[in-house]
């Protein structure tokens, strides 16, 4: 009888809290120094209640580690000529050294055309295509939050990537597609990509060293999709209702976590794992944004 391995649950709420720790120590450096503040202005459109949930989170972080924040809210029935106009005005403002655009956007409003007109030195969150292509360059930029968090995560653990078989499933410009390029480029693992297209998923998962999963579909990763003392990291999200949870609703991720963790070397809870991890990357991409326009 083979015994279950004994895994190492990843805590990303700890490492984002080593990193605001650290972040504040620079801060603290900066001021003491007389250098300038980092300071990160966001913008929201419309009420939907989870990004809303999102910015307060942001807020919260950026007074933790001492940053100045200006948040910008507009009604959802704002035209895009107009949002253009003040992404300009913060573009311009040489006192705001990172913004963001919270997502999702009203359908009226072009996510691409709002992205793109953020100057790329100022996009915290890594979506521009000029940051986003600079992952495969020697020097990368400012990178997609939630990848880099990934990344974070593993160096932190002390997870080896050179040579080994990474299988990332989920291709969206969030979050697979730039960590399947990270992982290549800065990691040195083999990486395979998966998609909604992809036939027998199972056949590459099981092939997996590090398994990655970032699709919003709860439980698809199951244990015989997984290989025995494998790396999984969940990024997925999602908000699921039912009687049976206390409030109501529970967070789940991509991987069912119970039958899963077992089999693995390391794996992340949903919540606790990834999540936190994106706004320690998007307030590590302040610091960086500030450092280079004000040394």
């Amino acid at each position: 009888m083979t015994e279950a391995m004994t895994y190492t649950l990843i805590d990303g709420r700890k490492v984002s809290t080593d990193i605001k720790n650290e972040i504040s120590q620079k801060v603290a450096e900066r001021k003491a120094l007389g250098r300038k503040i980092p300071h990160l202005a966001i913008i929201l459109v419309g009420d939907d209640g989870a990004s809303q949930t999102y910015v307060d989170n942001k807020v919260k972080s950026c007074k933790s580690v001492g940053f100045h924040y200006t948040m910008m809210r507009f009604a959802d029935t704002i035209s895009e000529e107009k949002l253009l106009k003040h992404i300009d005005h913060v573009n311009n403002d040489d006192d705001v050294d990172g913004f963001i655009v919270q997502l999702p956007l009203p359908p009226h409003i072009s996510v691409e055309k709002i992205t793109e007109k953020i100057r790329s030195d100022k996009d915290v969150d890594g979506f521009t295509n000029h940051n986003f292509g600079s992952i495969i360059s020697k020097n990368p930029l400012l990178m997609p939050a939630t990848p880099f968090g990934v990344m974070e995560l593993l160096r932190r653990y002390n997870i080896d990537t050179e040579g080994k078989h990474a299988v990332v499933v989920g291709a969206s410009r969030i979050a697979g597609a730039p960590l399947s390029m990270m992982l290549a480029e800065q990691g040195r693992a083999t990486v395979t990509i998966c998609h909604k297209f992809t036939k027998d998923l199972g056949s590459y998962t099981r092939s997996a060293d590090i398994l990655l999963v970032a699709v919003g579909k709860p439980g698809l990763i199951t244990a015989d999709m997984v290989k025995e003392g494998a790396v999984v990291i969940d990024i997925g999200t999602t908000r699921v209702e039912g009687p049976q949870y206390p409030k109501g609703w529970a967070i789940q991720g991509d991987v069912d976590f119970k039958a899963v963790a077992p089999k693995t070397s390391y794996i992340t809870p949903t919540p606790g794992g990834v999540g936190p991890m994106t706004i320690a990357s998007l307030l590590l991409n302040t610091l960086r944004a500030t450092e280079l326009q004000h040394p």
